[in-house]
């Protein structure tokens, strides 16, 4: 993958961001970390889940993509806008017509639900543990670890769910994955097993539709 910016100057675009939105970044790991825990203890409602998940993609688009990103990928606005399309998916499958229900269970793929949630929430820990400073890192409330949180929820959402919520999630795991060998973000390297996560569990429902009427 050809990037059009330096590593430098995309370091540079998260030490700006952050010494813009430091109080929102703490403030949305804090809330994270909350509905994380009231999921695993069911106790946190789905509604109020997808709410959370819409205002992640919604910051991540209108903020840094618009507003940062911009300034050094002109692509940043249609990552911008692909952002938001995500952001509404929730707010109209998880709040409006409610078909999106997360539920814990004690399964291999809640487990790495929960793998991956405890992954999003380390990310800034992993980032700076990796040979980046603050304040010029990718650390939260940013497009990556807000795909490996939503990666974790979507794990735990009871089938069947609309698969157009999987679709983005999917699509900027496989290219920022990529672009992360390029810009030497290791932990983003996490994404590509997001997005692996993400295929098996809406295709496995479709490979056993499929292999039913053979076996009979």
């Amino acid at each position: 993958m050809r990037i059009p910016f330096t590593q430098q100057q995309f370091l540079d675009v998260f030490g700006a961001y952050n010494a813009t939105a430091w109080p929102v970044v703490i403030a949305l790991w804090l809330v994270t970390f909350a509905f994380g825990v009231g999921l695993v203890r069911g106790q946190a409602r789905s509604v109020a889940l997808s709410a959370l998940a819409a205002v992640h993609w919604a910051w991540s688009g209108l903020v840094y993509h618009a507003l940062f990103f911009t300034d050094i990928n002109s692509a940043a606005w249609w990552f911008a806008g692909v952002f938001l399309l995500e952001a509404f998916a929730f707010v109209w499958f998880g709040m409006v017509r409610r078909t999106l229900v997360f539920e814990w269970g004690r399964t291999a793929r809640h487990a790495m639900a929960g793998a991956l949630f405890a992954y999003s929430l380390g990310y800034p820990f992993l980032v700076l543990a990796s040979g980046h400073d603050v304040p010029r890192a990718p650390l939260f409330a940013v497009p990556c670890p807000t795909t490996l949180f939503t990666t974790a929820l979507l794990l735990t959402v009871v089938r069947p769910a609309p698969v157009l919520v999987f679709v983005i999630p999917v699509l900027w795991a496989a290219i920022a994955g990529t672009a992360a060998i390029a810009l030497g973000v290791a932990p983003d390297l996490m994404l590509f097993v997001a997005a692996i996560c993400l295929v098996a569990y809406v295709a496995l429902p479709f490979i056993g539709r499929v292999r039913t009427p053979l076996r009979s």
